[in-house]
């Protein structure tokens, strides 16, 4: 796959948010499987393989690995069409929602992605309020306000917990 390509973005985009709260849950790895099956630029992707090569990286050292990926957003983000951040913005949620239970950390880590993205707060609920309960959550403001993705990442890495990650098999 492309390492530039906004699929590329969304397949990591659903990993991070899948192992953001330092476990993979089977839910959320379904989800992933089935987004790529059903998204046509990602039915070629080796579901496994790719997902497998994320979880040796983020074992490997998961704060350089979820560091880097912030990185990427940041950079990619001015770039990205409305659509895009929608649908970077959509594969996140249903990820982090996947598994039925919210930890704070992930609040965290998905608003220091939304940190990145022009599309105003009031657009993403529009576009959301149908398909997403809860959107609010997402986007509420905290009780420290930050100013800066650095802030943001670490505030996420202070309530974030890592152990390693399983490799997944048999999803193919």
């Amino acid at each position: 796959m492309e390492e530039n390509s906004i699929n590329t973005l969304l397949l990591k985009t659903a990993f991070c948010c899948m192992a953001c709260d330092g476990e993979i849950a089977l839910e959320e790895v379904g989800l992933i499987k089935t987004i790529c099956k059903e998204t046509t630029a990602l039915q070629e992707v080796d579901f496994e393989t790719e997902i497998n090569q994320f979880i040796i990286a983020i074992n490997g050292n998961s704060k350089e690995f979820l560091s880097d990926f912030f990185k990427t957003i940041e950079q990619k983000a001015p770039d990205l069409t409305e659509q895009e951040e929608f649908d970077l913005i959509d594969i996140a949620i249903k990820v982090i929602k996947a598994d039925s239970k919210i930890e704070y950390s992930e609040i965290k880590f998905f608003k220091a992605i939304r940190y990145c993205f022009k599309i105003n707060d009031d657009r993403v609920i529009s576009h959301f309020s149908d398909s997403i309960e809860d959107i609010e959550l997402f986007l509420g403001e905290d009780i420290q306000t930050t100013l800066t993705l650095e802030d943001i990442t670490q505030q996420y890495f202070n309530t974030s917990n890592f152990d390693v990650l399983q490799i997944i098999e048999g999803c193919q």
